[in-house]
């Protein structure tokens, strides 16, 4: 089970217990905000691209979505989001629980700067009604976040 690795992975650094979990879903930015009621900005959605073959998980703000132009910028590729048999496949996490924790060595993590304006954000973490408070220094040192980007625009 994805929430599983993710426990473990956690517990490595004596955090294990930070990792909450609830009764109802998580699964997309509204449902968590309400979970955890909170500001949708605060969730910290992962979403994952196939990047010129590679995978690349960005994590942004709940309350924002890819700028294409910025992303192409960036990445030097248009944004291809990968399918939820993909995404489980790549990432070893399902739609809804995707998430930068427990992933393959080989997965490239960004993090969008949208993140920086809270004081802490909520990823999800590994399932679909799961998640974590960090700050977005402690979200950069868990994620072996590969760069700060900045590919969203508001909705």
């Amino acid at each position: 089970m994805s929430i599983e690795k993710v426990r473990a992975y956690f517990k490595k650094f004596g955090m294990e217990n930070r990792i909450l979990e609830f009764s109802v879903s998580s699964a997309t930015v509204e449902l968590a905000a309400r979970a955890l009621n909170c500001d949708p900005g605060r969730i910290a959605k992962t979403l994952s691209f196939n990047c010129n073959g590679e995978t690349l998980l960005l994590v942004t703000a709940g309350d924002r979505k890819i700028d294409n132009t910025k992303f192409k910028q960036c990445f030097h590729t248009k944004a291809k989001m990968l399918t939820p048999q993909e995404a489980l496949l790549f990432t070893g996490h399902e739609i809804g629980g995707v998430c930068p924790f427990a992933v393959p060595e080989n997965v490239k993590i960004y993090l969008d700067i949208s993140l920086k304006r809270f004081s802490t954000v909520f990823p999800a973490c590994g399932s679909s009604n799961s998640a974590i408070e960090l700050t977005p220094e402690e979200l950069d040192k868990y994620t072996l976040n590969t760069g700060w980007v900045d590919v969203c625009k508001e909705m």
